[in-house]
């Protein structure tokens, strides 16, 4: 069920570390599943609660559609009726100080239990003139190739550092503060939330699409149906919902009551519930990716005009940016689709809280450094180096402690053999960084490429010539490396310009536990 706990926890401490309860219990931590509602004493009297369709439910609507619809930005009906969807103009709420750009396409993805609207009363119409809340935040990341996705689920209960808002209805200021991250769109609205996932996750957000509860019909049933699997007979009369164990087509209001129902499956937490509606979320972009909508002019007019009363947008996101969405959706299939929930624990304050967990700033980090177009040289016959086959000699230029080993470190968990670290250039610093090879190195060049591609900023090209270090020592990496390759040994020079080595894209092998694929088993 939606609720109402979306009241500011108090400002018990200046930093709070990560996700709450209902994330608890999967980290291990409680085995119970947590309450579904706090004390009474934590309720807010100006927010009684609602009942009906919880907001996580909707997990598949936001990237469905906004998926789906850019597929269809070269169609003319598209253009017919861009002036039917609703559109909000956040850009002055934002400020200016926003993590960079980096090629990727980030969609905030929220969902709104408003009761508004024809489509929408019927799940509360006594609700209608309440507002609108969210239990369901998420972030889609689609690499700068447009061929992967990343979609990240942020648990409604996490307690997290909000940066200053301001009310869209009072344009009163929202003090900074540790308070419910859905407390973010309750209270400021759309900008607020997007403000803080910003802010918590350093990651550039380019555009937010808002679902209600009608989009999810329009768009399942556009599809036909979802093919679901049950592993037990289900009887939820809270979701009004009853299956027999075994595969099933869902569309409509079956469908509707299989994504809000919670006590009957799982171990009963939201958190649970998340985890099926990314397995939910796999089997509809398998389904529209293997459809005949995108196809056929009659059932995408239809779909349209459905969908057009059921999304808001960012007033950036236009038919040109469907357009771009549209050439690089054709890549992104169910295969390329990885779901997760950040990562977290039970919040030591609050047991029906919880905080991220530090692996979540590996999760983040990831998610920035995806900020290469794969372009294969493909004039070139000869094989790519791998990172195993790179010696490296790190040299720190900067005069500051510590750079190069934190740099081998980094570049040792790649795969790249390091063997010595040290230092080189005057006291005042080397002023740019460089990758350097041998003269006498005829491959020197395709070695050093292999490292450049993982130093972070514009890409570095490989120079003839060492520069003589100060002084070196042997490094002795975590694993030790059994066979040492026999290439020429790189330098790399860290200059005071230095931005850092490239992490990995992939998400980080100690979350991969966590990840709902096309592999993962859809009987839940």
């Amino acid at each position: 069920m939606s609720d109402h706990r979306q009241v500011a926890v108090k400002d018990r401490r200046a930093e709070p570390t990560g996700p709450g309860r209902r994330a608890a219990r999967r980290a291990g931590g409680d085995d119970r599943p947590p309450p579904e509602e706090p004390p009474v004493s934590r309720r807010s009297s100006r927010s009684p609660r609602r009942g009906g369709l919880g907001l996580s439910r909707w997990i598949g609507i936001g990237v469905t559609g906004l998926l789906v619809l850019g597929t269809l930005g070269g169609y003319k009906v598209y253009h017919d009726i861009e002036g039917e969807f609703k559109k909000l103009n956040i850009d002055d709420e934002l400020g200016k100080n926003r993590p960079p750009e980096t090629g990727a396409l980030n969609v905030l993805i929220v969902g709104s239990d408003t009761r508004e609207g024809a489509g929408n009363k019927r799940y509360g119409q006594h609700m209608q003139g309440l507002g609108e809340r969210t239990d369901t935040i998420m972030l889609l990341h689609i690499s700068p190739d447009r061929d992967k996705a990343t979609l990240i689920s942020f648990p409604r209960d996490s307690v997290v550092q909000v940066p200053e808002c301001r009310s869209p209805q009072t344009k009163a200021v929202i003090p900074p503060g540790p308070r419910m991250i859905n407390a973010t769109f309750n209270e400021g609205g759309i900008a607020c939330t997007w403000k803080t996932i910003e802010s918590l996750t350093q990651i550039h957000i380019d555009h937010f699409v808002k679902v209600d509860f009608s989009g999810f019909k329009n768009i399942v049933d556009a599809l036909g149906g979802v093919p679901i699997c049950v592993s037990k007979d289900v009887v939820d009369k809270k979701a009004k919902l009853e299956l027999k164990a075994g595969n099933h087509v869902v569309k409509g209001e079956t469908a509707l009551a299989y994504v809000r129902a919670r006590y009957s499956m799982g171990d009963g937490s939201d958190l649970s519930r998340i985890k099926r509606q990314q397995v939910f979320l796999n089997q509809v972009m398998k389904k529209a990716t293997s459809s005949d909508l995108l196809t056929d002019p009659i059932k995408l007019n239809s779909f349209l005009k459905a969908a057009a009363g059921s999304l808001t947008m960012d007033s950036h996101l236009n038919v040109n940016r469907m357009l771009e969405i549209a050439q690089s959706a054709k890549k992104l299939t169910a295969k390329g689709l990885q779901a997760i929930t950040v990562p977290w624990m039970p919040d030591p304050a609050d047991k029906n809280r919880v905080v991220w967990r530090p692996e979540a700033a590996n999760l983040f980090e990831a998610i920035r450094a995806d900020t290469e177009v794969t372009q294969p040289d493909k004039a070139s016959t000869k094989p790519a180096v791998k990172n195993e086959q790179v010696r490296i000699q790190v040299l720190n230029g900067t005069g500051r402690p510590g750079v190069a080993g934190e740099a081998a470190a980094k570049l040792a968990d790649q795969g790249f053999v390091v063997v010595q670290t040290g230092n080189a250039g005057p006291a005042t610093g080397v002023p740019t960084t460089s990758v350097r090879y041998a003269k006498a190195e005829t491959e020197g060049a395709a070695y050093g490429d292999a490292l450049a591609l993982r130093l972070s900023g514009d890409k570095l090209t490989p120079v003839a010539g060492k520069m003589r270090p100060t002084n070196v020592q042997n490094y002795a990496p975590t694993i030790p490396v059994t066979t040492p390759p026999k290439g020429p040994i790189i330098q790399l020079v860290i200059g005071n310009d230095w931005k850092g080595v490239r992490v990995p894209t992939k998400i980080p092998d100690s979350l991969k536990g966590n990840v709902v694929d096309s592999k993962t088993d859809p009987c839940q």
